[in-house]
């Protein structure tokens, strides 16, 4: 234990930065699995460039991830670092607008050299012309000091034991947050277990920056954060794209049902495909397909076979994906495609965050063809998402399209892990036998004859006997399936389709308002929630009251939502886009919405949100 002070926060922002190469992705996940098992409520933001391996030094090259860990509720990962670690001048000058004065800076003074600093601009080193006076800078040597720490490890080079420093600055950090190691150690016994003098020199680094904090005098204090109280439970940490792919798994599952995922790999939906391809053993089968149009392909065909069709992707993909989707429609076969937004258009920002997709989810296929689209909010509700795209796609024979984004897929959040008692759904029936008798009396199957409360068609595996019926994109006549050009029977097909859609049950929408007396409604959908849910925190501890609300399904609404529009004077939308959501409301509702967009890349922050909630309370009164 450490003899030197320890200060009780109740919470910190920390932002690890530098090169691409320099591991700061693999630090902040240590540090924050290391932070989820002490107990403490968090939320993380990593960020990263699109490149595999930016150019060293550079602006373009700054690789970060900011994790937000607090003894109460977290909402969002913070709007500012209270502690930035720049692991050169590109990190630090790249991310120095968001700190504020006062804060803390651990800066790498081995990176800061002529030719590091001309890189990226500076004429002089900002550690030490005084630019920097109005933060707390602490100078270390982190690359010099690990590899003198590993000089024992004669078979590894100098460039080897540089590559060890993120692990000493996570000592450091663990140490100054009294975080503990014995995760880190045990993952790094995982990763190098078959490299003993790699392995050695990481738990060396590691150690040596525990001690460096312990014995140096630059670090006066150690900080404690206690942990949060939550409800009893089994907990783990884990990212939007895990828990979306645990929740796949759970409700095929529930539904009694292989999971088939056919995908092609694109940032930042790719880690689903990587964790369904380890879990053959609960039944799921994955296919890295040539391309997005194989990819739903295969999807779809796997739902025709009887199993739980889904293929993930991104803006891009879902616009190869939309001629599929839209047979899947004709088809009315269960389907789920998961659409991981980020910043467009075309290429845009593979690896930043953006709810762009809405409208094209929505409208982006040819002929009357609706989907039902829900949006995940948290990481940890990406879980719940999922199972509620699969129920919808079984129980009523229909592609649905479930949207995420960047910031959920890579942010990640403790979840309560839920008992399988506690799961929704059960099994879904498929046809067995046929369901009509025609004008001779005999027995045939009608794959079109409806479920009068669901209006889903029988859903009927190939091969199964007296099933046999016709598939393919040209409209179907109703009940038989025969191919039919019959211009009523296409008007009737057109509704009926839309009808199901539009039929699908869905939960009104929950409103916060905890006074009643709320003029102004602050409404959003997908990631907005954390933000959004921060910012009506801050103003309602200012005396205000603000309501809002938060919707999960996009089509259809719920049926409550035209009625809690028009209870409220202000309805402001914010979202990662120029209004989206806002333009279907205004149309659907015929209610004056008001937008607050941003295309950043980045998710919004509480500060932001909190003055437009103010400035539209001071127009109401």
């Amino acid at each position: 234990m450490t003899s030197k002070a320890v200060q009780t926060l109740d919470r910190v922002v920390i932002r690890f930065a530098g090169d691409s190469g320099d591991g700061m992705q693999l630090t902040g996940d240590r540090f924050t699995s290391e932070t989820a098992a002490m107990g403490n409520d968090l939320s993380t933001l990593p960020n990263f460039p699109a490149e595999i391996r930016a150019p060293q030094g550079t602006l373009p090259g700054v690789s970060s991830f900011q994790l937000h860990f607090a003894d109460h509720d977290v909402l969002t990962p913070g709007d500012a670092p209270d502690v930035l670690v720049a692991m050169n001048p590109a990190a630090l000058k790249a991310n120095l607008a968001d700190v504020p004065r006062g804060a803390t800076i651990i800066a790498n003074t081995d990176e800061f050299t002529k030719r590091n600093l001309a890189k990226v601009g500076y004429t002089e080193s900002p550690l030490e012309d005084g630019s920097l006076e109005s933060w707390h800078v602490h100078p270390v040597a982190l690359t010099s000091i690990t590899v003198e720490a590993l000089a024992e490890f004669t078979g590894l080079t100098r460039k080897e034991k540089e590559r060890a420093k993120n692990m000493f600055a996570l000592g450091l950090l663990s140490w100054m947050y009294t975080r503990p190691t014995s995760g880190t150690e045990a993952f790094l016994q995982k990763k190098f277990g078959g490299r003993p003098e790699i392995l050695a020199a990481n738990l060396a680094a590691l150690t040596a920056g525990w001690n460096y904090g312990e014995t140096t005098e630059d670090f006066a204090s150690t900080y404690v954060v206690q942990p949060a109280p939550m409800p009893p439970g089994t907990y783990r940490n884990v990212t939007g794209n895990t828990a979306l792919s645990l929740g796949l798994v759970a409700a095929a599952h529930r539904a009694g049902r292989p999971l088939v995922l056919g995908s092609y790999p694109i940032t930042p939906a790719s880690d689903i495909l990587h964790a369904l391809s380890s879990m053959k053993r609960h039944g799921v089968t994955t296919i890295q397909a040539e391309d997005e149009i194989a990819g739903i392909g295969i999807a779809l065909g796997a739902s025709y076979g009887g199993a739980v069709g889904v293929t993930t992707t991104s803006g891009p993909g879902i616009a190869l994906k939309s001629e599929t989707i839209g047979l899947a429609v004709s088809l009315e076969l269960p389907l789920v495609v998961v659409d991981i937004q980020r910043g467009g258009p075309s290429t845009g920002l593979p690896t930043k965050t953006e709810q762009a997709d809405l409208l094209q989810v929505m409208f982006g296929r040819n002929g009357e063809s609706p989907v039902p689209v829900i949006a995940a909010q948290t990481p940890a509700d990406c879980f719940d998402a999922a199972m509620e795209a699969v129920r919808i796609a079984t129980e009523y024979r229909t592609p649905v399209v479930l949207l995420s984004d960047g910031y959920l897929a890579n942010g990640s959040e403790p979840w309560s892990v839920p008992g399988v008692e506690d799961l929704p759904g059960g099994p879904v029936e498929l046809a067995s036998a046929p369901n009509a008798t025609d004008e001779k009396g005999e027995p045939v199957f009608r794959p079109y004859l409806r479920d009068p409360d669901t209006l889903a068609r029988p859903w009927a595996v190939p091969g199964t006997a007296g099933l046999e019926h016709r598939i393919g994109g040209i409209e179907k006549a109703d009940v038989t399936g025969d191919i039919s050009y019959d211009p009523d029977n296409h008007d009737r097909m057109v509704r009926l389709r839309a009808g199901k859609v539009a039929g699908v049950t869905v939960p009104d929408l929950e409103v916060d308002d905890p006074s009643g007396d709320a003029r102004v409604l602050v409404l959003g959908w997908g990631s907005t929630y954390g933000p959004i849910a921060a910012a009506t925190r801050v103003v309602r501890n200012t005396g205000a009251a603000v309501a809002r609300a938060h919707l999960r399904h996009l089509n259809p609404f719920p049926a409550n939502l035209g009625e809690v529009l028009r209870r409220y004077d202000r309805v402001v939308v914010p979202e990662m886009n120029t209004g989206q959501l806002a333009l279907l409301l205004r149309g659907t509702y015929l209610v004056d919405v008001r937008t607050h967009s941003s295309v950043r890349g980045l998710p919004f922050t509480t500060v932001e949100l909190a003055d437009v909630i103010s400035s539209t309370l001071e127009e109401v009164r």
